[in-house]
């Protein structure tokens, strides 16, 4: 008995310990329109339940339910692995009557102990939108809407309103070099099986600013009256480098999506699902890029934003010929990381070198963020009593629409005598000649006549032959750089190695995103140079015809485009790839070097 006890006790405290993490909670829109349908899901987290009971209803019909689905995630993060459960129980009802009602708790039994959800308060609104309630955000009578498979019938098709790819921007208007956040964002009323991008927009005319995002459904938003499921597929800062209308063009995307086809049985309608290949084009978003005001003060460097400057000696007990840090300090909100290092006069006696940037950045309101250390290094070569002059740094407001002026003061600076001499680097800058050679000069006198030797003749006939020589390898080598297409195949592999290079670095720090995106870029240039097709031209089908008119086997054309389609699916959806990054860089690897072995069938065009 009193190891039966030990045991159970042990046990209780095991069940105990893993039921931390557990909860049981209710979801359910608080507004619904009279007549419409809408979903009441019951969410067990971290366990398994048995005897779920859903609260009575009398004021809905019920259509379905509870239909039950069970998920399971495991995450590895630097080594620690960590997993998640969950057990959805879902109803279907559809709004009967007009007013405010409270769902009450349903229960289930998790380890002998039952739990209840807490009551949720809802709002059904009468058809004409009477009773203050907001009626168009929920999905029109007639429409899809991505929580009921009913309305996602196979039958119908995908309109754009169902389905679409959006490029937003923060701002309609800015200045050169001031920030703007571009936002590419999927909006869907069903499930999603399947995404890639075909054709990415391009941003001609920005510098880019990534900002880290993960591709997933788990955002709902309301757009002109209908609610969607949105994933932010990219998010970037942009900096405009020219003033003008600025267009980001649209992308293509194959899709695929998940509709169901519903049919009756003695109980109930039950629902299949099926899967529907589309291609769909995002739009295109302009920006109106304003010039910067002329003229331009002497004092500006391009800083665009809002900053504040600080300065100081990292060591002011300066000696003569000893190194010291001034250290000027941007901080502020803007393009920081495209700021030019500000001239500093220096006095004459300092042996200065050039300046060294230290930058730390954050993304915070649609603007990076942070601070430009730049290191002016210097060393005294005379002791005394020196003064670095007050300067001005001038950057752009955008929210003013001016130049403002930021008045760094003079630094007095004392140095005292150390142990050296003046450098040569600060000797030769601060004088005009030389000074003239001493001592020895090492002449001699000689009566041979060279012109009499072999080595006299020697020295005009081996250069005449080399020139010769240089001649025939320069006409040569000017040849093959006319053929555009021989020394694009030529140099494809090499070019290929040194981004797959990159690519493997980003493997070894785990960055998913960056490395399908740098290897699929491998890929696609060894594409374009190997086959001497335009990268805006290619695509899979002419990758296929290119390769198999150059002679390669269909196993290999076939694992080649295979490995395309991983990339491609990896880049947009990372968290979504299956497969180690060593593998896959291991395997683009292998597909090159088998390509490079294949010996051509046809001559390769000029």
């Amino acid at each position: 008995m009193k190891k039966i006890f030990i045991v159970l006790f042990f046990a209780c405290m095991t069940l105990a310990a893993g039921a931390a993490g557990v909860s049981f909670t209710a979801q359910a829109p608080p507004r619904v329109e009279q007549g419409n349908k809408f979903n009441v899901t019951f969410v067990l987290s971290n366990a398994e339940g048995q005897g779920f009971k859903a609260p009575e209803i009398a004021w809905a019909h019920k259509l379905y339910g509870p239909g039950k689905s069970t998920s399971y995630s495991t995450y590895i993060v630097n080594g620690n692995k960590s997993s998640t459960s969950s057990e959805e129980y879902t109803m279907l009802y559809r709004a009967d009557k007009p007013g405010k009602y409270t769902i009450g708790p349903a229960s289930i039994t998790v380890n002998g102990n039952v739990m209840k959800t807490r009551p949720l308060n809802i709002e059904v609104v009468a058809s004409n939108g009477q009773g203050g309630g907001t009626p168009q955000q929920q999905p029109s009578r007639g429409g899809v809407s991505f929580d009921d498979p009913l309305t996602q019938d196979a039958s119908r098709g995908v309109s754009g309103n169902d389905l679409m790819v959006r490029i937003e921007m923060s701002k309609p208007r800015v200045y050169e070099q001031q920030a703007v956040v571009c936002t590419i964002k999927l909006y869907t009323k069903y499930q999603i099986s399947k995404f890639m991008a075909t054709k990415q927009p391009s941003f001609d005319g920005f510098l880019i600013e990534e900002i880290d995002t993960q591709a997933a459904l788990n955002q709902d938003e309301v757009l002109n009256g209908q609610h969607y499921k949105v994933a932010v597929l990219k998010r970037c800062i942009l900096y405009p480098q020219q003033s003008g209308k600025l267009t980001i063009t649209s992308g293509n995307y194959d899709v695929g999506v998940v509709q169901y086809e519903n049919y009756r049985t003695p109980f109930g309608t039950m629902s299949q699902p099926v899967e529907r290949q589309l291609t769909v084009q995002s739009n295109q978003s302009t920006v109106n890029v304003l010039p910067l005001p002329e003229p331009r003060p002497a004092t500006f460097t391009g800083a665009v934003g809002k900053f504040s400057v600080k300065t100081s000696l990292k060591n002011p007990d300066l000696k003569t010929y000893k190194a010291a840090v001034y250290n000027y300090c941007i901080e502020g909100t803007g393009n920081i990381k495209y700021i030019k290092a500000p001239a500093v006069g220096f006095p004459k006696e300092f042996d200065v070198y050039d300046p060294k940037n230290n930058v730390k950045t954050s993304h915070a309101g649609g603007d990076v963020n942070g601070t430009v250390d730049i290191e002016y290094t210097f060393i005294p070569q005379y002791a005394g009593d020196f003064t670095i002059p007050a300067s001005v740094f001038t950057y752009f407001n955008p929210e003013t629409g001016q130049y403002e002026d930021v008045n760094v003061p003079a630094t007095k600076l004392t140095v005292g005598k150390g142990e050296g001499t003046p450098s040569n680097h600060y000797r030769m800058q601060n004088m005009d000649i030389r000074n003239i050679k001493q001592g020895d000069m090492a002449l001699t006198r000689t009566q041979s006549f060279w012109v009499d030797g072999v080595g006299y003749w020697l020295c005009y006939i081996v250069p005449v032959l080399l020139m010769g020589v240089l001649m025939v390898l320069y006409r040569k080598k000017l040849k093959e750089r006319a053929n555009v297409s021989l020394m694009r195949t030529k140099r494809a592999n090499k070019v290929a190695q040194r981004r797959l290079k990159r690519a493997r670095g980003f493997a070894q720090s785990g960055n998913r995103t960056e490395f399908y995106a740098e290897l699929l870029k491998a890929m696609w240039g060894y594409f374009s140079d190997k086959l001497g097709i335009a990268v805006k031209d290619l695509n899979k089908e002419n990758i296929n015809a290119e390769l198999e008119q150059y002679g390669v086997g269909e196993d290999l054309r076939a694992a080649t485009l295979a490995l395309l389609d991983k990339c491609e699916f990896a880049q947009y959806a990372p968290e979504l790839a299956s497969g180690d990054m060593n593998s896959v860089m291991q395997e683009a690897s292998d597909v090159i070097g088998r390509l490079e072995n294949v010996k051509p069938v046809k001559k390769v065009k000029s």
